[in-house]
């Protein structure tokens, strides 16, 4: 029952979830006749294209009603790369990963991976008009393979990366605003995963990196490969910035298998973590000592717990709302997007779903606070769209909007193509 199962979720999933290059002679292209807003948005969300052929970002301006309009296309000097799903055919996600593109709203900065070059890119964000960004400096080397995700301090001065291939880790950088990256000595660590390059899965690769609320740990999911489940890599951050040599192996707790996003949850030492094998997981962490030994697993003990999702495929990205104080997961094969709650105790439960267009392949997503009411931002990469929710309340959330990606794109000159678009985060003007 247990393989027949992850057999099928393997399917939905895949189904689903060298030196950097010039991506294109023509370095911007606009989207829209108006040139966006023309510094009346309330701010902008991004997302990449993952081309192998060149990776740009694009950005599309955020309207005062939370709605979007697309704005322009901005080259990452690097390539795309799609990873070996196995052993469906080809399909979306290919990163098998959250957060491949990260913006700072406190740095006022953006950054991508470009996973074809092993690269990272900073831009600096208008501040004005945020769906204009310019690369500050060039791009730099992960110093590993198949870069899938990224993550900022708070203060945006720092960005760490995920190396994903067969060469896994991650790195970290300080960032300048006038001369772009520069390595941290001390950061470059290894995960030691039998991995290749591009990345095999979605089953045993990398996902999400991402601070502890307090910035003296930096952690990284990794999904496992059942029965054997997966686990998050925690290392310290010391005073200097460096990491620690070695890692804390956190397993969830009993029947999670495939941790893939994490989110805080507000006010505890604590992780809602999507898990593709059976739901989401919750990671209690107020007992995990930061930096251990690669060598050894410790288990989410305290309120950690394993939750299901009743009728979930592959349910793997997730954003947290503040205005209504509940976490949206995304499930790329059946569509939906699930709104939960965790309670002070550390119980989940589902407060409720909503259907999106049926085989939209929504994968990464992100919430953006808009005239004072949150927004979610749900890529719908097989469909080549962005759909908008209204997050009126809890258990109140409303789509509002569908963007068409594809035609404006084609009308550009810029490649897109459902299979590698990827990621989506936002930057809101004060």
């Amino acid at each position: 029952m247990f393989f027949k199962s992850f057999a099928s979720l393997t399917l939905l999933v895949s189904a689903a979830c060298g030196s950097a290059v010039p991506a294109s002679s023509k370095n911007t292209m606009v989207m829209n006749n108006k040139l966006g807003l023309k510094g009346k948005s309330a701010g902008a969300v991004y997302f990449i294209t993952n081309e192998p052929s060149g990776n740009f970002v694009v950005s599309a301006d955020i309207k005062s009603d939370g709605t979007l309009t697309l704005a322009r296309a901005v080259s990452a000097d690097g390539r795309g790369q799609h990873g070996n799903d196995s052993p469906a055919a080809e399909g979306p996600d290919g990163l098998f990963s959250q957060a491949s593109i990260k913006a700072s709203q406190n740095g006022k900065v953006l950054a991508t991976v470009n996973p074809g070059s092993n690269t990272i890119a900073v831009f600096a964000i208008n501040a004005k008009n945020p769906s204009v960004i310019d690369m500050i400096g060039g791009p730099v080397s992960t110093e590993g393979e198949f870069p899938m995700s990224i993550a900022f301090n708070e203060a945006g001065n720092k960005v760490c990366v995920l190396n994903g291939g067969q060469v896994n880790g991650v790195n970290c950088y300080k960032v300048d605003p006038k001369d772009g990256l520069e390595a941290i000595p001390g950061t470059l660590r290894s995960l030691g995963l039998n991995q290749t390059t591009p990345a095999t899965g979605p089953a045993g690769t990398t996902s999400h990196l991402l601070f502890s609320s307090d910035e003296k740990s930096l952690m990284a999911s990794v999904k496992g490969v059942p029965p054997q489940p997966g686990f998050i890599a925690v290392w310290s951050v010391n005073d200097d910035n460096s990491l620690s040599p070695n890692f804390t192996k956190v397993a969830p707790a009993a029947g999670g298998l495939l941790p893939f996003s994490m989110t805080p949850i507000p006010g505890k030492n604590a992780l809602l973590v999507t898990d593709p094998g059976l739901g989401f997981d919750v990671f209690d962490m107020s007992n995990v000592q930061a930096g251990g030994s690669s060598q050894s697993t410790v288990n989410a003990t305290g309120q950690s717990s394993a939750n299901p999702i009743s009728g979930q495929s592959a349910t793997c990205w997730s954003s947290f709302s503040n205005k209504t104080g509940s976490f949206y997961l995304i499930d790329i094969g059946t569509a939906m997007v699930t709104e939960v709650n965790v309670d002070s105790n550390l119980n989940g439960t589902i407060v409720k779903q909503y259907a999106q267009t049926a085989n939209s392949g929504p994968i990464d997503n992100t919430v953006a606070t808009v005239n004072g009411k949150d927004f979610l931002y749900v890529l719908g990469a097989n469909a080549t769209q962005i759909d908008v929710l209204s997050l009126n309340a809890p258990g109140q959330a409303k789509g509002i909007q569908t963007l068409d990606i594809a035609g404006p794109s084609k009308k550009a000159g810029l490649t897109v193509n459902r299979l590698n678009l990827q990621g989506m985060t936002a930057f809101i003007k004060n």
